[in-house]
C-alpha cells in the first residue's frame, strides 16, 4: 500500500491524501449513520486530470475505489465496505461551473459542485435548473447524477435523467470519456450516459455535465391542503393537472405523523391549518409569466374542490416568507425523523392511481402485526413516490422492531412488486437495497446489469459491494 499512497500524493499532492483516521472519519459514514466503513485513504482529487490519474494508480494496484460527494446519500452508496480495501475519492474540490449557453439554455457543471451552486448560478444567468432536495445545500452535482434524483419537482420537470444532455467519465481504467455536448438530438448510436446515470458510481465516476436549463418561473402560487384521504389527493391532482396543465410543478403529501414529527423536532415550525388533519398535501403552481394569476386559479380550484368534498381545509401562501414556511414543514421531515430516531425507512414508487391502495393495504397488513406501530407517510404523490417509514414509539419496544426489518420490508416490497412498483424510487440500491432487489428483478434483468458491469469493470474495482 506504500507504493499505491505514494504514487496519489505524487498525482494530487500530499494535502489532499488522507489517510489519518480521524481526517478520513467523516467520509467513512454515511448520512443516517447506518454504514460506517475503512479505507486506505481519502483522496480529494482537484481536476478531471487528477481523478484520473488517481483511478489509474488504483487500477494498477488491484485498489477498489469509492466515489463520493457530499455523502448524503440514503443507502450508504458511497461509504467504504468494512474490508479496509478500497480508497474513498471525494470529488467535492471538483466544484466549478465551467459555462453556461443562455440560448442554449444549458451549463456545464463539475461534480462537485453543489445543488445549490448550480441553482444561484443558473438564477445569476435568468434561468431555472429545477431539481430541488432538502439536502440541496450539501448534496452534490455527480452524486445526483449517480442517484438519478428525483426531488419534489420531478411532476413537471422529470427526475435527473431527464436533465442531463451530457457527461464527462473517468472509466474504471483511468480512460476519460469527454461526452460532454449540449445537444438535444444526437443519433448516432449507444446513449452512452444513461449508462452512468443512477449507477452509483459502480461503473465509472462522473466528473462533470451539461445540463439543461429553463424560464425562470415568475409566477408562484403555494397551498397547504387537508384532504380527505390519499384517494381524494388524487383526484384533485388529477383535477388541477387538467386544468393548469404543466404549471403543476410540485404536488406533495403527508400523513398526519410526518407533520407531528415536524412540530416537535424542528425549532419555529407551525401548524399551517387549525385542527390536525390526517392528510395533507403541498401543491405548487408556477408560470414563466409575471400576470398568470395563479393565486386566483389555485384558489378557485381548491373552493371546487371543497364543494365536492375532496378538499376539507386550505391556506395559500400570501408571500415569499409564508411559502417557504410551508415548504419547510416538507422538507423537514427527514431531519424531524433523524432526531426522533432509526426507523425502517422505504422509498417506494407504484403508479399514482394505485397510491391510496397501496398506503391502505400496506397500513392494514402492517398494523395487524404490530398494532402500536407508527407509520409516517409522506412524498411526492405526484409522480408515485413515497416515504413509508415505520418505528415504535418506545424506544425499547423500536429497537426489537427494527430487528424484525427483513419481515417489514418483505411484507412492503411484495405488494409493492404486486402493484407494479419499484422497491427504490430515488435513493438508489447502494448497500442497503443490493440483496434485496434480486427478489424483484427478473434474471434477465440481472443478468443484463452484471453484463454491463463486467463489461466496464472487469476487476470488479468500482464502488464494489453497491448495486450489483
Amino acid at each position: 500500500m506504500n507504493e499505491l499512497l505514494g504514487s496519489l500524493v505524487a498525482a494530487i499532492g500530499e494535502s489532499h491524501v488522507l489517510t489519518d483516521i480521524v481526517d478520513m472519519a467523516p467520509h467513512l459514514t454515511d448520512w443516517r449513520g447506518r454504514y460506517t466503513g475503512s479505507a486506505v485513504a481519502v483522496v480529494k482529487p482537484g481536476n478531471t486530470a487528477e481523478v484520473a490519474a488517481v483511478v489509474r494508480a488504483c487500477a494498477a494496484a488491484n485498489v477498489a475505489m469509492v466515489p463520493q460527494g457530499g455523502n448524503t446519500g440514503l443507502c450508504g452508496g458511497a461509504t467504504p465496505l468494512k474490508d479496509g480495501a478500497s480508497v474513498v475519492i471525494n470529488l467535492s474540490r471538483l466544484n466549478h461551473i465551467r459555462s453556461i449557453d443562455p440560448l442554449n439554455d444549458t451549463i456545464v457543471v463539475e461534480a462537485g459542485c453543489t445543488l445549490s451552486a448550480l441553482q444561484e448560478a443558473a438564477a445569476g444567468a435568468d434561468r431555472l435548473f429545477p431539481l430541488s432536495l432538502a439536502s440541496e445545500g450539501s448534496c452534490e452535482i455527480g452524486g445526483n447524477l449517480s442517484t438519478n434524483a428525483g426531488g419534489v419537482h420531478v411532476l413537471r420537470y422529470g427526475n435527473m435523467r431527464e436533465l442531463v444532455l451530457g457527461l464527462e467519465v473517468v472509466l474504471p481504467d483511468g480512460r476519460v470519456w469527454d461526452g460532454l455536448r449540449g445537444l438535444r438530438k444526437d443519433n448516432t448510436g449507444y446513449d452512452l450516459k444513461q449508462l452512468f446515470i443512477g449507477a452509483e458510481g459502480t461503473l465509472g465516476i462522473i466528473t462533470a455535465a451539461v445540463l439543461e436549463l429553463f424560464p425562470r418561473p415568475r409566477s408562484h402560487a403555494t397551498a397547504w391542503v387537508s384532504v380527505a384521504g390519499p384517494d381524494a389527493a388524487v383526484t384533485l391532482l388529477g383535477q388541477l393537472r387538467q386544468h393548469c396543465g404543466d404549471r403543476v410543478a410540485a404536488f406533495e403529501i403527508a400523513g398526519r405523523s410526518a407533520i407531528q414529527l415536524v412540530l416537535r423536532h424542528i425549532p419555529g415550525a407551525r401548524p399551517p391549518l387549525t385542527g390536525d388533519p390526517e392528510w395533507s398535501v403541498l401543491i405548487e403552481l408556477e408560470d414563466a409569466a409575471h400576470d398568470a394569476a395563479l393565486n386566483d386559479l389555485l384558489e378557485r380550484k381548491l373552493g371546487e374542490a371543497v364543494d365536492v368534498g375532496l378538499v376539507e381545509d386550505a391556506v395559500l401562501a400570501t408571500s415569499l416568507s409564508q411559502a417557504e414556511a410551508l415548504w419547510a414543514l416538507r422538507e423537514n421531515i427527514s431531519e424531524a425523523q433523524r432526531v426522533e430516531g432509526v426507523s425502517i425507512k422505504h422509498d417506494i414508487s407504484v403508479p399514482v392511481s394505485r397510491i391510496p391502495e397501496f398506503i391502505e393495504r400496506a397500513d392494514a397488513a402492517l398494523l395487524h402485526v404490530w398494532p402500536d406501530l407508527r407509520i409516517v407517510t409522506f412524498g411526492h404523490i405526484g409522480d408515485g413516490n413515497l416515504h413509508y417509514n415505520l418505528s415504535k414509539p418506545d424506544a425499547v419496544q423500536n429497537a426489537d422492531f427494527i430487528d424484525r426489518t427483513p419481515e417489514v420490508n418483505r411484507i412492503v416490497h411484495d405488494l409493492v412488486a404486486e402493484l407494479g412498483g419499484s422497491i427504490s424510487a430515488e435513493h438508489g440500491l447502494g448497500q442497503l437495497k443490493r440483496a434485496e432487489i434480486i427478489r424483484y428483478k427478473s434474471e434477465v434483468e440481472l443478468d443484463l446489469m452484471r453484463t454491463i458491469k463486467r463489461s466496464l469493470d472487469p476487476a470488479g474495482l468500482m464502488n464494489p459491494g453497491k448495486v450489483v
